[in-house]
């Protein structure tokens, strides 16, 4: 019967491997663990489709920024991902402290935190070392955005397709004042000042899919 403990080693510093495999077997005798260098090898194994948890040091991964790994989550849903990296920003700290997919541990983590981290990841739910959870609490959550409404998501949506206002306002048989003012009632909602910001945002929450733009 096949192991239902199956890791995925991304980081390149053998050291982290040797430690993090010496980890795994002493919690998980029966765990199955593979070995990536790079993104390219990753996506090739996750496409198998078997991996129960990615252990990713996203600093030393060949990503170009976050929204590009939260991309490769959705495509892969059943995947738990730990990040396990000497240092993580406090706005990538926060951007996945919301993010129920990904456990976020620093290296200078005791192993008690570490096998805390492998055994939630395997129920499929997040983690945070003492470390992080103390950043979390030292300062104030973001402020949640206003909801958009089914017209504004859809409108959202065609403006992070790259179409104009006049197109648009075309494809839905609307006025462009009418399409401007959806777009200056988005921005205010998501408390974002330019296209660029709300596609990041549109691509978060999962309303326009570009998978291909970031693999």
């Amino acid at each position: 019967m096949p192991t239902e403990h199956i890791f995925l080693l991304a980081d390149n510093q053998f050291i982290t491997q040797v430690g993090l495999r010496w980890v795994i077997r002493q919690t998980y005798s029966d765990a199955l663990i593979r070995e990536v260098a790079d993104k390219r090898a990753l996506l090739k194994v996750l496409s198998e489709g078997k991996t129960s948890v990615v252990i990713l040091d996203y600093t030393l991964c060949d990503f170009r920024e976050v929204d590009e790994l939260l991309v490769i989550n959705k495509r892969y849903p059943a995947v738990h991902w730990i990040l396990f990296s000497a240092e993580l920003g406090e706005p990538l700290i926060r951007r996945l402290s919301f993010e129920p997919a990904f456990s976020l541990l620093l290296k200078e983590s005791a192993a008690e935190e570490i096998r805390a981290a492998l055994a939630t990841a395997l129920s499929g739910k997040p983690y945070h070392c003492r470390a992080i959870e103390g950043l979390l609490r030292s300062h104030p959550q973001p402020k949640e955005v206003e909801a958009l409404t089914p017209t504004e998501r859809e409108v959202l949506r065609l403006i992070a397709s790259g179409k104009s206002v006049k197109e648009i306002a075309a494809l839905r048989s609307s006025s462009a004042h009418t399409i401007i003012t959806h777009k200056k009632n988005i921005f205010r909602k998501l408390q974002v000042n330019n296209v660029y910001e709300a596609t990041k945002y549109a691509l978060k929450a999962g309303w326009v899919e570009l998978v291909e733009y970031y693999i």
